[in-house]
């Protein structure tokens, strides 16, 4: 091989990056890394110095399961610390959508254990009696549900978060007529939920304190309260106050312990890992 820049074997770029030989090579495959040269006797990847940075991009991006072609896409913008982090805001917004699609579904699969399959299965106009206040009962669930389903979707438009936003408010004030307490914490919680979503801190802290104000005020404590906590977290956590954040998270930590249900407690914990720029704490 003719004399050039030294370059160094799949498996040295493999330690000096954190990446395996496998994966180095399955990138190569798939065109996202290809090596600066192919040794024609051996058939050994070789690779260059310069590529030991976009290396490390790509353990990176792919240590968060950024997708492949948006790791293709960073690549082509190398040096663009810009181009990255949008890439980054864009995952974690997908990400966050799948996490609501999740909180959404337990939310729904807790209403069929409740109130049990073959009820679920039965026509609507069986299931609820008929009258003003169960008509309002019936379009807080559907609205409640609907805030559920634009926060499950990964693409959503500025048409849609304004309908969602309509939407939660429209929920909570249904259940405020109709609904028992734990029905307007919870609506409170929603309408902050949504609010930090949008990256608004101001209305998600006053939601969030609502939200716990009527947990307290009422005895409500379990899965709600530890909810609450979490609100507060992240709607501090949206407005850049670390602190606060964390004095939050704490809470919510200290009130997941005395949930009765495990799937509970750990869907707490999975929301509290979701918050913005949060650290560890378990």
């Amino acid at each position: 091989m003719a004399d050039g820049p030294e370059l160094i074997t799949v498996g040295q770029l493999a330690r000096r990056v954190g990446l395996t030989a496998k994966a180095l090579r399955h990138y190569d495959r798939v065109g996202l890394l290809a090596p600066a040269a192919v040794d024609p006797d051996t058939g050994y990847r070789l690779y260059s110095a310069q590529q030991v940075e976009p290396a490390r991009l790509v353990r990176l991006l792919r240590s968060v399961d950024v997708p492949l072609d948006q790791v293709r896409a960073c690549l082509a913008q190398s040096g663009d610390d810009a181009a990255v982090r949008e890439v980054l805001i864009q995952h974690r917004r997908r990400l966050q959508a799948r996490l609501d699609r999740i909180r959404g579904d337990l939310h729904r699969i807790d209403h069929l254990i409740e109130d049990g399959v073959t009820t679920a299965m039965t026509d609507q106009d069986e299931q609820h009696p008929s009258g003003p206040k169960a008509d309002e009962r019936r379009t807080a669930i559907d609205l409640f549900n609907g805030v559920w389903r634009l926060l499950e979707k990964e693409d959503r438009s500025v048409e849609d978060d304004d309908r969602m936003l309509h939407m939660a408010h429209a929920s909570r004030y249904h259940w405020g007529e109709v609904g028992a307490p734990v029905n307007l914490s919870r609506g409170e919680w929603q309408c902050s939920r949504v609010y930090s979503v949008l990256g608004r801190a101001e209305p998600a802290l006053h939601h969030a304190r609502r939200g716990l104000e009527i947990c307290q005020a009422h005895g409500i404590a379990d899965f709600d309260l530890a909810f609450a906590y979490e609100s507060l977290a992240r709607a501090h956590a949206v407005a850049g106050d670390k602190d606060q954040a964390r004095t939050w998270t704490e809470q919510a930590l200290a009130a997941a312990e005395d949930i009765a249900e495990d799937e509970d407690r750990e869907l707490v914990l999975s929301d509290l890992e979701s918050i913005p720029a949060q650290p560890r704490f378990w």
